[in-house]
């Protein structure tokens, strides 16, 4: 008799009808009528998930170190190790000769035999079956075996058949239950010392243990998603009956790991916007109004519209602003940004820019300077190499408000600096800060008040992440859910398309080169930018065109041969800020024709008259600095060309070449890398994951994401008792990270 039962076509209560008649119970999935005894003597079983935390009983030697150290110390360690896949299972019947395969056998006898080659042991053979036939295995210096697989032993046999009938055994475990032949088997990610077969005899070995796995989503939320619960989905990874099973329990553990993170984002968010204050600037747009209307040299795009509105909407509000602003290359993030800052000005209080090196902050000052023509605001630039009396001059003009407008380094967020009403701050580029950086923004908010112990409080500023590295929904959304997002995708008008060609034999570097002298020759300017600063010793460039090359180097060699006659600028970040300033001040006058330079040029360079980018060993680099690079160029009215040298196979550059959408390469480069190797994903991990798989796993991930909005709208803290379980792991898999204020 089945240990569950149901009710079959029960009756709502009648109130006219005393006594009810008892409703009929039957057995699970069939027509047998339990009686009250029965029901009573069905047997139960409760999940223990204490009994998880047993000791697991390792092997001894180096197979019961070699296990220790993936991690698997309990039961559930052990249950929690799941197979990176599974092989394909064959029957006896369908065994190929030469080719590796798994069998699922019962033995039907086994025996040793003595070897006459000196030091061999001696040979086992076993004669097993399955419901195709039977056949003779083979395990090689393994002796003991024979009194551990006696007659009647279910195995798991993996290995290579061949012509003589025989199955010579690579790896084997004990299978605890076998119907039939499975059609597939688990294959565990191992190490040095111990074998994935190894692992699987230990995981039959526990089986029976997946009855103390506690279910930890309701049961409400597995029904809408179609769920099997957490103890099906493990024994359908660990024990496959076919792929729709694997498929089945991959879904669901992937879920739960995808609402988990969705879960700490969101809770994150939810507890900032409570404990942190900001200041309301909600006065009606004046001077920002006139700079749009009046004073930008080009039409806002749809796009720059729909992320100013809602900019405008955050900051009104009494909590702190946590908005993303990504964009394709040249999409206009700068004149949204600057937008923004102009409403904290206009609000009566101050406005930070923040970028992650000196060269990008020093663009992003001259970019703002040159937008703002009209009525004179108080604006100034702070960097680890200001001088010290104009560093002094800043600090005490930030600290009494007189400087209503700062763009810096990670100079702004040094102890020293004060801010007397920091409203709101613009982060460039923020993934290349660390944590504590971002997050020490919030401590140069505006005065809020004395706290209980008696320490000066601060409100949060408002922040805007600025980002010019496309990041597919998937990856914002697995690594800054917390965070709402703004795109940019529409150009400004008159941006012209860039031709993209790779560079991969000598003879087409030579070809390169002439094309870009007859762009110099009609008064056009080029970029040549390498991987490195200073050439290696000893290893001269050739004409390999995937050979690294360095910058110094390089525009010393250009200068005396293929450039010969063109003024060369250098640009690299260890230069000093006077010569790299100088540099910049000749390329963008046209006092110069060719800018070499590192990749310090990435992002905020905008010379319009610029028409041709080489980039040297051009496999060096990811698609989406690949892409930054590229859009230095196109800025004008003439056609640009991106030359990147490197191997015509290279699916990277080939990817460039056709495509010049950033958010189509930034899903290609998401599908090349995953989404733990992408720069941008936060080092929290909470968008790392054991089995979700991005970007496959999208629709999964969206699913996951509305299935959280919907829990914490209806049960923020998580304490309703269908959420207790849920919120007891998401303190346990994130720590303290729901509790940190979202770094800035």
């Amino acid at each position: 008799m089945s240990r569950a039962a149901v009710l079959k076509n029960p009756s709502p209560p009648d109130p006219a009808c005393e006594p009810q008649a008892p409703r009929e119970i039957f057995a699970f999935a069939g027509q047998t009528r339990l009686d009250r005894e029965q029901m009573l003597a069905a047997p139960l079983h409760w999940p223990r998930p204490s009994k998880l935390e047993d000791e697991l009983a390792l092997p001894g030697g180096k197979v019961g170190e070699a296990i220790a150290s993936l991690g698997i110390k309990t039961v559930g360690d052990l249950l929690e190790h799941l197979p990176r896949d599974s092989r394909e299972a064959r029957t006896i019947a369908m065994l190929r000769i030469g080719e590796q395969a798994t069998v699922a056998v019962a033995v039907v006898s086994i025996t040793a035999r003595a070897v006459r080659r000196r030091g061999m042991r001696p040979l086992v053979e076993a004669t097993v079956r399955d419901h195709s036939g039977s056949m003779r295995a083979t395990f090689f210096n393994q002796p003991w075996l024979v009194g551990r697989y006696p007659p009647g032993t279910r195995l798991l046999l993996h290995g290579k058949a061949d012509q003589g009938g025989r199955f010579s055994v690579s790896h084997h475990a004990i299978a605890a239950e076998i119907d039939g032949a499975p059609e597939a088997v688990a294959h565990y990610s191992a190490t040095e010392g111990v074998t994935s077969t190894q692992i699987l005899t230990l995981v039959h070995g526990v089986r029976e243990a997946l009855c103390d796995v506690c279910e930890l989503l309701p049961a409400g939320l597995r029904v809408a998603q179609r769920l099997p619960d957490r103890a099906s989905a493990l024994a359908a990874l660990h024990f496959p009956r076919d792929n729709d099973d694997t498929r089945a329990g991959r879904e669901r553990l992937a879920f739960e790991e995808l609402l988990l993170s969705q879960l700490a984002f969101l809770r994150r968010r939810a507890r900032h916007q409570a404990r942190s204050g900001a200041l309301t600037l909600a006065q009606a747009p004046s001077r920002s109004a006139r700079w749009l209307s009046e004073e930008l040299p080009f039409e806002l795009t749809d796009d720059q519209r729909t992320a100013i509105a809602a900019i405008d909407t955050d900051i009104s509000q009494p909590r702190s602003m946590q908005r993303l602003l990504m964009g394709e290359v040249g999409s206009g993030k700068t004149v949204v940004a600057l937008y923004a800052m102009l409403r904290a000005v206009e609000n009566g209080h101050q406005a930070a820019l923040m970028a992650p090196t000196e060269t990008l902050a020093e663009q992003h000052f001259a970019t703002l300077q040159k937008l703002i023509t009209g009525e004179p605001i108080a604006t100034a630039l702070l960097t680890g190499s200001t001088p010290v009396r104009r560093r002094r001059d800043i600090l005490a003009k930030l600290h009494s408000g007189e400087l209503q407008l700062v763009v810096g380094t990670h100079a702004l967020i040094e102890p020293t600096v004060e801010f007397r009403s920091l409203a709101l701050a613009v982060v460039d580029e923020q993934h290349r800060f660390g944590v504590r950086q971002r997050a020490a923004l919030d401590d140069k908010g505006s005065p809020w008040g004395e706290g209980e112990s008696g320490d000066r409080r601060r409100r949060s500023p408002h922040i805007l992440h600025m980002t010019a590295t496309p990041i597919p929904r998937t990856l914002a959304l697995a690594s800054y859910g917390d965070l709402d997002v703004s795109t940019l995708c529409e150009l400004p008008t008159g941006r012209q398309p860039i031709e993209t060609c790779i560079v991969s034999s000598a003879e087409e570097r030579k070809k390169a080169y002439a094309q870009l002298r007859e762009q110099l020759s009609q008064g056009r300017q080029a970029y040549v930018v390498c991987p490195l600063i200073e050439q290696a010793a000893g290893q001269p460039p050739g004409d390999d065109p995937g050979e690294l090359r360095a910058a110094s180097a390089e525009f010393k060699r250009l200068a005396e041969g293929e450039l010969e006659g063109y003024e060369l600028v250098l640009l690299h970040g260890q230069m000093p800020l006077r010569e790299r300033q100088q540099a910049m001040a000749q390329f963008a006058q046209g006092d110069a024709h060719v800018l070499v330079s590192t990749t310090v040029i990435e992002v905020g360079i905008d010379v319009a008259n610029a028409t041709v980018m080489l980039v040297e060993s051009a496999e060096r680099f990811g698609i989406s600095q690949l892409h930054q690079l590229r859009g230095r160029i196109g800025r004008g009215e003439h056609a640009s060309v991106c030359m990147l040298m490197g191997s015509s196979e290279s699916g990277r550059l080939g990817a460039l070449k056709r495509y010049s959408d950033g958010f189509r390469l930034a899903e290609i480069d998401l599908k090349l890398r995953k989404e733990g190797d992408l720069s941008g994903t936060r080092q929290s991990g909470v968008g790392q994951f054991k089995v979700a798989c991005l970007p496959d796993d999208e629709d999964l991930l969206e699913r996951a994401r509305a299935q959280a909005q919907q829990i914490m709208a209806a049960d923020e803290t998580l304490s309703d008792p269908e959420h207790t379980l849920l919120g007891e792991l998401l303190q346990e898999r994130f720590g303290e990270f729901t509790l940190e204020p979202i770094p800035a």
